[in-house]
């Protein structure tokens, strides 16, 4: 059985993730799809809840399995991807998946399921705000935070491929815009 999906997908440090809890948490029909990936956990992400920590050579098996509905090798060595398995789980337990992915994993997802799908691109105001927001998280070197910032420079020219384009120039705001835009596509 295949059911809705919404995707939301954003730039590195543009606030997908904020938004992302704000819907879960408001609305209990909504499940966050957990992502699989190869980069180590940081301090305080769980296995199996924030993400589906694995080896590399574990996600490439996968991958040659096609048990992935998208992957990506985001950064060098770095894959990401959204197992096929955890969007079942999710529509099992009568809900719909959430996927907070980068851009290219979206518009995969986008195009496998292009009938049952609601896709988000969050945009922060500007690169230098991201940049700042990037520095401001403390997790990141000043060599990553400079690739981040040039990917997103990169993957904000995607925002047309998908159904919305939100600007997060303030978090409220963009989060109640994105919640009337997810709310009208499942009729609620």
């Amino acid at each position: 059985m295949i059911g809705k999906i919404i995707i939301i997908t954003a730039p590195s440090g543009a606030g997908k993730t904020s938004i992302t809890h704000y819907l879960l948490k408001k609305y209990p029909k909504l499940a966050f799809s957990i992502s699989a990936a190869t980069r180590p956990p940081r301090a305080e992400e769980k296995n199996g809840v924030d993400y589906y920590f694995m080896s590399i050579e574990e996600f490439r098996q996968k991958i040659k399995e096609d048990l992935f509905a998208e992957w990506e090798m985001v950064y060098e060595g770095k894959y990401y991807g959204t197992l096929k398995s955890e969007l079942q789980r999710i529509w099992n337990e009568g809900k719909i998946p959430m996927l907070d992915i980068d851009v290219h994993g979206a518009v995969h997802v986008q195009q496998q399921y292009q009938n049952n799908s609601l896709s988000l691109f969050i945009e922060p105001p500007s690169v230098e705000e991201l940049k700042h927001r990037l520095e401001s998280r403390g997790t990141e070197t000043a060599e990553t935070i400079a690739i981040r910032v040039n990917k997103a420079k990169y993957e904000m020219s995607f925002k047309q491929h998908f159904n919305y384009a939100v600007v997060n120039d303030d978090l409220e705001k963009a989060c109640n815009e994105t919640e009337k835009i997810v709310t009208a596509f499942l009729g609620w």
